[in-house]
């Protein structure tokens, strides 16, 4: 018995060990759920996630998750549909890490831009390397950054899309990023995580820095 154990009551002891038992039963209760998912869940596959909402952290994630199939040794893919021109941190270390495929889409943020024969010429050249990564069995991830974008903007139409991600390899998994992702994207989804902003420093004036928007 511990020195903190001597200095209890008997009726303290026998409270302190209800409480042990009760929190050993919770987590029992727990883990009995737990394992019921995982045995459930069988399905060998690759699947579709969706990272929307106005929140931050979209693609942030994404990137994380590229890093993480990499890390296990398999090889990814990473299309910039927005930010390709800008001096983004994360590709700029995903770009010399060995078994990644990355493209840009040249002509940055459409806004920007303010043409739309000239974003849709980007996009037609882009759109063929991405949707090869769709092709290739060898990519185990590929990710498609700020992709909600091109459908907004009809640069590219949903049914495209649909079919690249119906005929990509069987264990390939694809990571889609952006705001406002339509309906009919979020019910093919297989993860969908939509992101809500509570509070944002550059609205209260804070100026973007590198290392944390891009």
């Amino acid at each position: 018995m511990s020195q903190e154990n001597d200095k209890l009551s008997a009726e303290q002891l026998a409270e302190k060990e209800k409480a042990n038992q009760r929190h050993k039963e919770k987590m029992a209760r727990h883990k009995a759920k737990v394992d019921a998912a995982i045995e459930r869940a069988q399905e060998e596959r690759g699947v579709v996630i969706v990272l929307t909402g106005t929140g931050k952290g979209k693609s942030s994630s994404g990137f994380g998750t590229v890093i993480r199939t990499l890390g296990h040794g398999y090889q990814a893919g990473l299309v910039q549909f927005i930010k390709g021109t800008w001096n983004c941190g994360e590709a700029n270390i995903l770009k010399n890490l060995d078994g990644l495929q990355h493209e840009v889409m040249g002509s940055g943020f459409t806004w920007e831009t303010q043409d739309k024969e000239r974003d849709q010429l980007a996009f037609d050249t882009v759109w063929p390397k991405a949707k090869a990564m769709l092709q290739n069995p060898q990519l185990r991830t590929v990710m498609f950054d700020e992709i909600t974008y091109m459908l907004a903007y009809k640069l590219l139409d949903w049914e495209t899309l649909k079919e690249a991600l119906d005929n990509r390899p069987k264990d390939q998994n694809v990571i889609l990023t952006g705001r406002g992702a339509p309906s009919a994207l979020r019910e093919y989804a297989d993860t969908v995580t939509d992101m809500k902003m509570e509070k944002h420093a550059f609205k209260a004036g804070v100026k973007a820095q590198a290392g944390i928007e891009w």
